[in-house]
């Protein structure tokens, strides 16, 4: 596996003109951004080109309201998600970028019944046009602490989900963060979530800073994924303490067990 840096949390000291450059002195390869729709998809390209990085995550466009967190569990918001599907097309065209981060959006208040048959909808829409464009889109299960409200919560709800559709381009964005605040068993959900991975995360569950791999189990899990028939990034979504590059140590034991290149 290889670190990739999230733009949107690693380097918010910089503007976003000097962000991935940033990475790059920083020995990072790969990036994720959040929400890259502030400016047009070629202005993205450009600077990743100049920087010689690949994109690797974005996630679909959000919106105000209840569109806060995406809109593809929304009832009655079909116009809206597939606006929102076709601006990420759009980046993952222009730049490269293979995956996409489907937001399922703040169901509060809503009937969970129906959520899910918006989402069912939303994500065949999606799938159909990912195929044609070769991408993959993954799902998070966000905790209830930081997102409450949303679809889901739990890695296993997302994996509901992606059974029914039983396609490789649909996979399970997994986050260490969010299964600490959880409070799950990190080997076991790892474990347990490994086939259907495409994409991890990773950060500490206090203050969302570098993660300690000696805590919550998050060495085994992480050391785990190689076996599990995952090889690809290990996103950093973080606020750093000082300067990305003078906190990167927290990895040593993973390159010192031949996880990390």
């Amino acid at each position: 596996m290889q670190l990739c840096a999230n733009l949107s949390w690693l380097y918010r000291h910089l503007d976003w003109s000097k962000r991935f450059e940033a990475a790059t002195r920083d020995d990072f390869r790969g990036v994720e951004i959040l929400l890259p729709y502030d400016h047009p998809p070629a202005w993205y390209a450009r600077l990743l080109h100049d920087a010689e990085q690949s994109l690797v995550l974005i996630n679909t466009p959000i919106g105000p309201g209840r569109g806060r967190l995406g809109w593809a569990a929304i009832p009655g918001a079909q116009a809206q998600f597939q606006q929102a599907f076709d601006q990420a097309r759009s980046v993952a065209q222009a730049t490269g970028c293979r995956r996409i981060h489907v937001m399922a959006g703040d169901i509060s208040g809503m009937a969970r019944e129906a959520c899910m048959d918006a989402l069912r909808r939303n994500l065949g829409h999606a799938l159909a046009l990912a195929e044609s464009d070769d991408l993959v889109l993954t799902l998070e299960a966000l905790n209830r602490g930081d997102a409450p409200g949303y679809f889901y919560h739990l890695p296993e709800q997302a994996i509901e989900v992606l059974n029914l559709f039983d396609s490789p381009r649909l996979r399970l964005q997994f986050d260490y963060y969010h299964c600490v605040k959880e409070g799950l068993d990190v080997p076991s959900t790892v474990a347990a979530s490994g086939p259907w991975i495409g994409h991890v995360q990773i950060a500490g569950a206090e203050g969302r800073h570098e993660p300690d791999l000696g805590l919550h189990g998050l060495l085994e899990g992480v050391s785990a994924l190689p076996g599990l028939g995952y090889d690809s990034w290990l996103g950093c979504e973080y606020q750093p303490r000082g300067m990305p590059a003078d906190n990167l140590a927290w990895c040593q034991p993973l390159r010192d067990c031949g996880v990390l290149q």
